[in-house]
């Protein structure tokens, strides 16, 4: 290198430093990043990754701030962002929202003293949390329906949602610890820290003697193994699910219908596990006014009864879980024990029906009844009552009831008590009997549910009574004693307020499965509850000694519900040719578990085609399937297309007199209705 070169080097380095200060160093790059990158870029929050969002973070970065200072000094970043007139109403009241929300999350964790959940200063971060958002779906220039693609609306709304789900769970919890709760729906709450709270619970229609709450869950934080999918709507607000000290399974006293005179406990139940929806309304009605207010009102909804609400004079859809309490009330039942319990005839097993109501009573909204099978319980509906509250229409024209009886017990003894149980239920509810609820019920029975279920809407007239005298001839005193004691379980009329029915693998006409060795034995194991041998013992022996050898089964044995499931049974053969109301529509859902055999010889394992099929029904499916068809998703979705289709049959009705329960005069009813169909 000659010394000219090497002199002119250092001039050269200088001249490219000079270059590089005169581009401000600048430099970019280009790279790519994958879908998933791309999404969490645009996605990713403080709720799903822990960090900030990119929006939140650029706009700390608009304001000469970053994620880790507004972390390490969280009153002057929030206030920078309060006050720097440097970004828009939308980009400071989003960021507020999500870095409040990052310090709520944090002080929820602390577990030092006056820090946690329900601590004041966690729970104020909730509330600023929420205030914020909502000042931003609903104070800025734009509308939130101006926003409906963008993400970082979606966002917020969950920012707002979650800290609303917070903030009232904290609360209850902390205002049920220190013993302020009294037997209201929910807890009086009159300040924390400067913060000023109030309930407004109208949309709820609480009535005096509601269960009074033990619990309050966020429905988002429950899971559940048995049931196939959870069924929500999306939409603004927290989803919640209220524990109420009334019983998973109601208490259930040693008698039977047949001695209900002196017991008063109504065979009817509401769901112990009711779904909320719940708001923080903040006062104010301008941006200004809301984001200076130190008062929040939480209003709470029944998701059945309401789907959306007004806020800034804009109709807003409400967030809902339909799953959540009817999946804990199943989890917390034990009613898988309890059913086996009551076959056996245990001490603490069901002696009586009762009615469990799936959601709050609407009256305008139609019933189905749903009945289980032998040794069962209402969790033999477990995914075809939560796939029919899942379906939106059927949701908003249905409730469901499940009626839980003892299944050791004969079919004409359940079959007295489920009727009165589900008359006294719709007494009490709808005493004048003119509500769309008392109208148009459908039943739907599984197994020996169907058998009960077409009992039901079946007429027995003298059949049952001759039956009996043919095989016990009586005459004078003897038999006026005897009819009057057995005419209540020999003698009845289809329930007027039934117009449809769904028979799902019902042995209508027995089955042969009740008489192998196996069945036998299980049905010498039955015992039927003291109170119900009392007064059927007593027949039972006057009807031997009128003819002495008679039972086929044995001296003094009184038949149980598989004595009653034979083919052979006197009380099947004599009731399967009972003639139901016609006005009921009725369909069959049959099981078949016998490939390559004809359909007429098929079976589901436990009850033969031959004894499922009904003639003149509306519609019949096969499926193949066991005997819990009702599982079957095929199954469950004919369900749905039934209960669809009933709804677009117009019934005619007229004014009947119909004799209410306690009543000795009859009076006007709009219960029963003749339908064209044109099925029959």
């Amino acid at each position: 290198m000659t010394a000219s070169r090497f002199l002119a080097l250092p001039a050269l380095l200088c001249a490219a430093v000079l270059l590089l200060l005169l581009t401000g160093c600048a430099g970019v790059t280009v790279g790519s990043i994958s879908p998933a990158e791309y999404l969490a870029q645009r996605r990713g929050d403080v709720l799903t990754t822990g960090k900030l969002s990119t929006s939140a973070e650029e706009v700390l970065r608009v304001i000469g701030s970053d994620a880790d200072l507004c972390r390490k000094s969280g009153q002057a970043c929030r206030q920078a962002l309060a006050d720097s007139a440097g970004i828009t109403d939308e980009q400071r009241l989003s960021a507020l929202s999500e870095v409040w929300l990052q310090v709520a999350l944090a002080a929820g964790k602390t577990g030092g003293a006056g820090a946690g959940p329900a601590a004041p200063e966690t729970i104020q971060a909730w509330l600023e949390t929420a205030r914020h958002a909502y000042a931003y779906l609903f104070f800025t220039t734009r509308k939130p329906r101006d926003r409906a693609f963008e993400d970082r609306q979606t966002q917020v709304r969950d920012y707002y949602n979650y800290a609303v789900q917070q903030a009232i769970t904290g609360l209850f919890s902390r205002y049920r610890q220190d013993g302020r709760l009294d037997d209201s729906a929910l807890p009086r709450v009159p300040q924390v820290g400067d913060w000023h709270i109030d309930a407004d619970q109208s949309a709820l229609e609480l009535r005096p003697g509601d269960p009074v709450p033990q619990e309050l869950i966020p429905a988002a934080s429950l899971t559940f193994s048995g049931l196939r999918n959870t069924y929500r709507r999306d939409g603004f607000g927290a989803e919640l699910v209220v524990a109420t000290n009334q019983p998973a399974v109601a208490p259930h006293p040693a008698t039977t219908a047949a001695t209900t005179a002196e017991d008063h406990t109504p065979p009817y139940s509401e769901m112990p596990f009711p779904a909320l929806t719940a708001l923080l309304r903040f006062e104010g009605t301008d941006l200004r006014a809301v984001l200076a207010t130190r008062t929040a009102r939480i209003v709470v909804f029944d998701p059945y009864r309401t789907s959306t609400t007004r806020l800034a004079e804009q109709e807003i859809p409400l967030a809902a879980n339909f799953t959540s309490g009817y999946g804990l009330w199943l989890a917390r039942s034990d009613f898988a024990r309890q059913a086996l319990r009551s076959l056996f005839g245990s001490a603490d097993g069901l002696t009586r029906p009762r009615i469990y109501l799936m959601q709050p009573y609407d009256p305008n909204r139609r019933t189905v009844i749903m009945l289980h099978g032998l040794a069962s319980s209402p969790e033999a509906w477990i995914n075809v009552a939560n796939e029919v509250l899942g379906d939106e229409t059927l949701r908003h024209s249905y409730q469901i009831w499940q009626v839980y009886y003892p299944t050791n017990a004969p079919l004409a003894v359940n079959n007295l008590a489920i009727r009165q149980a589900i008359t006294e239920t719709l007494a009490h509810f709808d005493p004048g009997g003119q509500a769309e609820a008392s109208r148009n019920i459908t039943l739907i029975g599984h197994s020996m549910g169907g058998v009960l279920s077409r009992l039901l809407v079946s007429s027995s007239g003298d059949r049952l009574w001759d039956g009996l005298l043919s095989s016990y001839p009586m005459q004078g005193a003897q038999q006026q004693r005897i009819e009057q004691r057995l005419a209540p379980y020999l003698r009845f009329e289809p329930l007027p307020q039934v117009s449809d029915a769904i028979f799902i693998a019902s042995p209508h006409r027995g089955t042969p499965f009740a008489n192998n060795r196996v069945a036998r034995w299980l049905a010498n194991l039955i015992t039927l509850p003291v109170a119900m041998l009392g007064q059927l013992n007593d027949i039972s022996r006057e009807l031997m000694r009128i003819a002495p050898g008679k039972q086929d089964i044995g001296p003094l044995r009184i038949p149980n519900s598989i004595d009653n499931l034979s083919d052979r049974d006197a009380f099947v053969q004599m009731s399967s040719g009972l003639p139901m109301n016609p006005r009921v529509r009725f369909h069959s859902i049959i099981g078949n578990d016998t490939p390559g055999v004809v359909q007429a010889l098929s079976s589901d394992g436990v009850v033969p085609y031959e004894s499922a099929h009904l003639e003149g029904a509306a519609s019949e499916l096969v499926i193949s399937s066991a005997h819990s068809v009702q599982e079957n998703p095929l199954a469950i979705l004919e369900i749905r297309r039934i209960l669809r289709e009933q709804l677009l049959l117009t019934p005619t009705c007229q004014d009947t007199p119909v004799k209410r329960p306690g009543s000795s005069r009859s009076s006007a009813s709009s219960v029963p209705c003749e339908r064209n169909t044109g099925v029959r």
